[in-house]
């Protein structure tokens, strides 16, 4: 069991006293002065559990909280806090803190603390271990890696909707991810022990669709020698993904829309309805809205089916994330195929963020099959942007920096080094952009 403490207070005698008598406590403690360095080290496999003050400089201990939730919700997070701060300390509670001390506090009812949030730390690691090894991981930092808000607002998404029965349609470009987003959704549901089935609206052939999807009965149509079941009471009990939903005919969206309202079907032949225990979710790279103004697609099903949207961003959107998602694809490629891990150059790493990716993950993940068997990795991929560090002004002036930052795993002083600026201009820079490292990088042991 872990006895790790990370202890964030910006007062330096206040901080290397709690350090001590919770070391004498029999505590493992790491100290920080900034709840920016802390994060850059926490992460959803951190053995540690963390204390902070909230009045604090720069990020204070709400900002820190809800950060650190983004991070991993199940981290527990006990506050310190002035007599004049408990209604704040409350409202933390709330917002998910572990606990709160009042200051001044002597040590053994924070260590009695520590110890209980250690035990839960420990549980919920080793909960999550136990549900890897039985191949039912629902860690979705490990699924969607990455820091950038894009991605940080889908995860969040993804953890609300999916313990819910919603209907979910969910949009997004090629390549996106869009069907590992919906199989998430099925594993955080309570069906996750029963079916997923992914359907594609688009290769269902047009005379056949109808019964692929709702079964036949014999003699329903010619050459229907036998009864059928149909893929949606295969799947009863569990989720079903219509893939490219757009493509479905307009009569069998009228049909479908039926099933959404009513979850029930009628076979091919048949007059008897057969219920579905079924949760649907819908995707689509197509604009959808458009469709319904085409008059290509049912509004009344559009909108019974927007009612939970989720949208899976481009790569072009979160490029930040590019040099995280790169390297475990290369783990990935290497296990897979039986090859020794390669680590990518930093320059590579930069090189990948700079490029446009119009095939999203799908794309990436190919560069990384090739990286991992040795191979030209550039073969086939996206052109490099031509402009160097000065002429990118803005927003891409701020994917370059935070390319740099998450090739480098957070280490400042390389960053710096390696885009030609002084540190100094490194970091007006990344206040001018928002940049924090705890957003960029997944790696421990950021140091300046």
């Amino acid at each position: 069991m872990t006895t790790r403490v990370f202890l964030i207070d910006d007062d330096e005698p206040m901080r290397r006293s709690t350090e001590q008598a919770l070391d004498l406590a029999g505590f493992a403690v790491t100290s920080f002065a900034t709840a920016e360095e802390a994060l850059a080290r926490l992460g959803p496999a951190t053995d540690a559990v963390v204390v902070s003050d909230i009045r604090m400089p720069g990020m204070d201990g709400m900002t820190f909280l809800q950060r650190l939730r983004e991070v991993d919700p199940d981290l527990p997070a006990i506050l310190i806090t002035g007599h004049a701060e408990v209604p704040l300390a409350v409202e933390a509670m709330r917002r998910g803190a572990w606990d709160f001390i009042e200051k001044p506090f002597a040590i053994a009812p924070l260590a009695a603390v520590l110890r209980r949030a250690i035990d839960h730390r420990a549980l919920v690691l080793e909960n999550r271990r136990l549900r890897a090894v039985a191949g039912q991981r629902d860690d979705l930092e490990a699924r969607m890696p990455g820091r950038s808000a894009a991605i940080t607002d889908l995860r969040y998404r993804l953890r609300a909707l999916g313990p819910t029965e919603a209907d979910v349609l969910i949009l997004g470009p090629t390549g996106a991810g869009k069907e590992v987003a919906a199989r998430v959704l099925h594993d955080l549901s309570a069906r996750a022990g029963r079916p997923f089935l992914v359907i594609n609206c688009a290769s269902l052939p047009a005379t056949l669709i109808e019964s692929e999807l709702f079964g036949h009965e014999a003699g329903a149509f010619p050459g229907a020698l036998r009864a059928r079941t149909g893929r949606f009471e295969h799947a009863r009990g569990g989720t079903i993904l219509l893939d490219e939903i757009g493509s479905l005919p307009p009569e069998v969206q009228g049909k479908f829309l039926r099933v959404l309202q009513e979850r029930v079907i009628q076979r091919l032949g048949s007059n008897d309805p057969v219920p579905l225990d079924i949760r649907f979710l819908a995707a689509s790279t197509a604009d959808l809205d458009a469709a319904v103004t085409q008059g290509r697609f049912r509004a009344d099903l559009y909108w019974r089916l927007a009612v939970a949207t989720v949208r899976v961003p481009a790569l072009a959107a979160r490029r930040q994330d590019i040099p995280v998602l790169f390297r475990q694809l290369v783990r990935e490629a290497a296990a897979r195929h039986g090859q020794p891990e390669r680590e990518p150059p930093p320059e590579m790493l930069s090189d990948l963020a700079a490029r446009d990716w119009p095939g999203n993950v799908r794309e990436l993940r190919n560069a990384a099959e090739r990286f991992a068997l040795g191979l030209d990795w550039m073969e086939g991929a996206g052109p490099a942007s031509a402009a160097r560090l000065a002429d990118r002004v803005a927003g891409f002036e701020r994917s370059v920096i935070a390319a740099a930052i998450a090739a480098h795993r957070g280490r400042l002083r390389p960053v710096y080094e390696s885009l030609g600026i002084s540190r100094k201009t490194l970091y007006e820079k990344m206040q001018k952009h928002g940049l924090d490292r705890h957003l960029i990088t997944d790696a421990e042991g950021a140091e300046d």
